[in-house]
């Protein structure tokens, strides 16, 4: 008999959703294994209102500035334990078909706190009985934004129940801060703060009940 709080089902629970991020990650399309180019840094330097006005007039397309923050955010990761559940294939999904691309926000990346939902994935918290669990739909959050052209792409990381002031849980390890690896980046948003301060996304959407 397995209880609900069972240890070893835990370590597995956390086990499996860590292999599930690094197999997502090797498998990314090649694109997010090659160094950013000349035009993604240019991406990258613009401000969102410029890029919004390059998708309505066709100049840039979602995928491509999709691509580009897509790269940074694998490699803020890879430095800070940044991301829970990495969306990038389905986000391309969604930037060609899923969004509205003549919204006020066409194109423009966003990356989500692991406790907003997202259809086809889980909404853990922290807590490693939530995990084998995906949403069915988006949540209200997501829908606003693919209304209005976002395209959602990373979750990120948060303490377990969001209250605390490190980013930090077993299912998905401790979050540091890019700027000290000694350090966190802070809770419960923590994830997002290092996602941005390293350039790895556009908006981050926190959501948490002590404004962090």
């Amino acid at each position: 008999m397995v209880y609900p709080f069972d240890y070893f089902q835990h370590r597995r629970d956390c086990q499996r959703k860590r292999s599930e991020r690094a197999s997502r990650i090797a498998h990314l399309p090649e694109p997010y294994r090659l160094p950013l180019s000349p035009s993604e840094r240019s991406i990258l330097g613009k401000p969102i209102d410029e890029l919004v006005q390059d998708v309505h007039s066709r100049a840039t397309s979602p995928i491509d500035i999709l691509r580009a923050y897509g790269k940074v955010a694998i490699r803020a990761h890879e430095a800070t334990n940044c991301l829970t559940e990495v969306m990038l294939p389905e986000a391309e999904e969604w930037a060609r078909s899923g969004v509205n691309l003549k919204g006020p926000l066409a194109g423009v990346p966003v990356s989500l706190k692991d406790s907003i939902a997202v259809g086809g994935f889980d909404v853990s918290v922290g807590y490693s009985s939530n995990t084998g669990k995906p949403y069915e739909k988006d949540g209200s959050i997501v829908r606003i934004l693919k209304d209005a052209g976002a395209v959602p792409f990373v979750k990120t990381a948060l303490p377990i129940t969001l209250l605390s002031f490190e980013s930090t849980n077993d299912v998905w390890g401790r979050c540091t801060n890019p700027h000290n690896a000694k350090y966190s980046p802070g809770g419960s948003s923590g994830g997002e703060g290092a996602l941005l301060a390293m350039n790895g996304s556009r908006i981050g959407i926190g959501s948490d009940v002590a404004g962090s």
